[in-house]
């Protein structure tokens, strides 16, 4: 059921959505019900689904606990808008990129002293992306570090996120890394917003880029990236396996 997030008690849990046994929330600005909740210091782990993560639960029963105890799952993949529109759900695509970045823009316009981490990607990529956001917004404070830590740089890592208290932690070490690491880390920073951002670093870092906005807009955004990583082609068949069950599966809802 959509929900009007203006008379929303973020204190309280979202009526989910069920997707292929997943939950997802239906809301008009996710951004806002987060900066709610960043002010009130209210602990939130973002799950960014698609068919892909979607698939992968069905084998993978730790990810899906994981996704299924997240605070807000929003539909960040065109499969799972499909999945909605077939049930009478008109919902727009929440990308997770540019949720993460109208988050960072929020904390820049309203001049809070919000620290943020970003953490993830190969060396050097996490401190590009925040040198590039600390370029678009003077005043960020942003800690980072890569996603290739030995165990013990990994454990002063954490010291350093648990002494620096980041409200907004971004985390960009891919699908199922990142949501297991939220998981087991989240006690460091209990009221903070935590989400995994897949390649978003690499995309603020340059090194990347996205789909054109013409590809964006047909939906094909996971052609562009399987032309940009074409070793990624095992992974996308759980597409047209999500696919089939979009339009096979009795409405669960």
């Amino acid at each position: 059921m959509q929900e009007n997030n203006h008379n929303l008690d973020i204190s309280l849990s979202l009526e989910p959505f069920t997707v292929v046994n997943l939950p997802v929330h239906l809301l008009d600005d996710y951004t806002n019900w987060l900066w709610q909740r960043l002010k009130q210091n209210i602990g939130t782990h973002v799950v960014t689904l698609n068919a892909e993560m979607t698939m992968l639960s069905e084998t993978n029963r730790e990810l899906a606990d994981v996704i299924k105890r997240a605070e807000l799952i929003i539909p960040d993949g065109s499969g799972i808008i499909l999945y909605l529109m077939l049930r009478g759900k008109r919902q727009r695509r929440c990308a997770g990129i540019e949720l993460a970045a109208s988050l960072l823009e929020e904390i820049g316009r309203k001049k809070n002293s919000y620290p943020i981490c970003f953490y993830g990607g190969k060396p050097g990529i996490s401190d590009r992306a925040a040198q590039f956001w600390q370029e678009q917004i003077p005043g960020l404070s942003i800690i980072s570090n890569h996603g290739y830590l030995s165990p013990e740089e990994e454990g002063e890592w954490c010291k350093i996120i648990e002494a620096k208290q980041p409200r907004l932690i971004l985390v960009g070490l891919g699908v199922p890394r990142q949501e297991f690491w939220i998981k087991e880390h989240r006690e460091l920073v209990p009221g903070a917003i935590w989400m995994g951002v897949g390649g978003s670093l690499d995309i603020w870092a340059g090194v990347k880029s996205r789909a054109p906005k013409l590809m964006q807009n047909l939906h094909l955004e996971w052609l562009y990236r399987l032309y940009q990583e074409p070793w990624r082609w095992r992974r996308m068949l759980a597409l047209p396996q999500f696919a089939w069950r979009a339009i096979t599966m009795n409405n669960e809802q």
